[in-house]
């Protein structure tokens, strides 16, 4: 029994592993490497081939888990994908998105490098298309929360929560080899716990190996007030300049959950009255999604759904879905809240409207999430004086914050204690997820609280298991 380290391994995107036994080879996840030094890998053949695989386990719908699967796909996977029930409908919204992105890109990228006359490093093309998607949607199959489902022969699998985004999950595979059964745990991406609108990560008390992400594995979340209070201090100064605010978000549960915290200070009228702007065809679609798996929200969620105050519908939200709908913002003359994807601004919408905004002194752009090295936001975010936007360059004069308390990932403490559960009963924790040297510093701290064995392993690196 081997795991194949093939993404998201000393660094955070791009998450693929792939579980081989005597009788099958099992692919985690097929994610899309989202860091400018990596961006070479998507465009790799999978290292296992296509027809090799038994079956796709996916941990949940973010572009860095399953943005690689339609190209999977085009390659000539055709088994089974394995996820919960609302990852089906989110992952396709994510991959068409995906794929509407890459194809608009493509386009423009070959006009501008026509006018300039040059040449890009990769061919000038999309990773996959909406044909590609299309052809993947029939292997997605829906799998209940807590249920033991049978991957193949000598594998099988239950879905836990993972408390990460809507329909997000912890995978807890049994395998029989030889006569013997093994537990192995892969955390996926580990959410904070009382977060709003989705249930609280799920705990476990034993297993024989554990694959663990550790995004923010060397520190703590920083903690500058409630979030609620960061994000009403920032708006009113903002509208009180006369700018707008700008939220690069991810589509799915960051753009919910803002909003969830909008409509709390909209219904406390701690904000002013102004136009409030979700402009990700995606995450209109993905806060749809959210309302018919009401299943999954926690409890004070229904407690507002039940006083009359939905979370995800409040006055002066505007749903922007088409172009035409979206260009029409940058004719808003009043101050506005402009929420819109991507979260690490590496494409989509939230391009467009920073080269509206990030030159003016009296607007502001507010970071919610993690911005993974390398990416247009992370050099925005670290104070880059000058970036880069459609081919041209562009001064950095708006104001930057960081409201803390969104991430969607555990932090340092909370890694530990999920760890911490299991005791030392693993035989070999292996961290992934995280850049290198979070990776390293939660080994060391896992090393001493456990006591079990802990590794970082490299990019492909496989290793057996017993």
């Amino acid at each position: 029994m081997k795991i194949h380290f093939l993404g998201a391994n000393r660094q955070v995107t791009g998450s693929r592993y792939c579980l081989e036994t005597e009788d099958s080879k099992i692919l985690i996840d097929c994610g899309m490497f989202q860091e400018r030094e990596f961006l070479s890998r998507n465009w790799e053949p999978n290292p296992i081939p296509p027809d090799d695989l038994d079956a796709l386990l996916l941990t949940h719908a973010h572009l860095d888990h399953c943005g690689l699967i339609p190209k999977l796909v085009a390659d000539g996977f055709d088994g089974p994908i394995y996820c919960t029930r609302p990852t089906v409908p989110l992952a396709e919204v994510i991959m068409r998105d995906s794929a509407r992105i890459q194809e608009e890109d493509a386009a423009y990228k070959r006009k501008r490098h026509k006018k300039e006359g040059r040449e890009g490093k990769h061919p000038v093309r999309p990773l996959y298309t909406d044909v590609d998607v299309a052809q993947t949607l029939p292997l997605l199959e829906g799998v209940p929360y807590d249920t033991v489902w049978q991957v193949t022969d000598s594998v099988s699998v239950v879905f836990r929560e993972a408390g990460h985004i809507l329909g997000s999950a912890m995978l807890q595979l049994l395998v029989t080899e030889r006569e013997r059964a093994y537990q192995i745990l892969f955390s996926g991406d580990i959410g904070q716990w009382n977060k709003p609108l989705i249930r609280d990560p799920s705990l476990f008390e034993s297993a024989d190996y554990v694959v663990m992400e550790s995004t923010y594995g060397d520190r703590a979340h920083q903690r500058h007030g409630d979030v609620e209070t960061q994000l009403c201090d920032v708006i009113n100064q903002t509208v009180e300049r006369g700018g707008n605010v700008i939220i690069p978000t991810f589509a799915v549960e960051r753009a919910q959950e803002v909003t969830y915290f909008i409509s709390r200070l909209v219904h406390a009228d701690k904000i002013p009255d102004l136009k409030i702007f979700l402009d990700s065809p995606m995450a209109v679609d993905v806060t749809d999604i959210f309302r018919q798996y009401r299943e999954c929200f926690d409890q004070e969620t229904w407690e507002l759904i039940v006083s009359k105050q939905p979370p995800l519908r409040f006055p002066g939200l505007h749903m922007s879905r088409t172009s035409a709908q979206s260009k029409a913002i940058n004719n808003e003359k009043e101050p506005c809240i402009i929420m819109a994807s991507s979260g690490m601004c590496t494409a989509g919408r939230v391009k467009h409207h920073l080269r509206k905004n990030i030159h003016r002194p009296e607007s502001t752009i507010v970071f919610v999430g993690y911005q993974a090295h390398g990416t247009l936001g992370r050099l925005i975010r670290d104070g880059k004086p000058n970036v880069r936007l459609h081919g041209r360059n562009y001064d950095v004069k708006a104001q930057i914050a960081q409201i803390y308390g969104f991430s969607g990932h555990a932090d340092r403490d909370a890694l530990l204690h999920w760890v911490g559960n299991l005791g030392d009963s693993p035989k070999h924790v292996f961290l992934a997820h995280g850049e290198e040297d979070a990776a390293e510093s939660l080994a060391e701290a896992i090393t001493e609280q456990n006591g079990c064995r802990v590794s970082v392993p490299a990019y492909q690196e496989v290793i057996e298991l017993v």
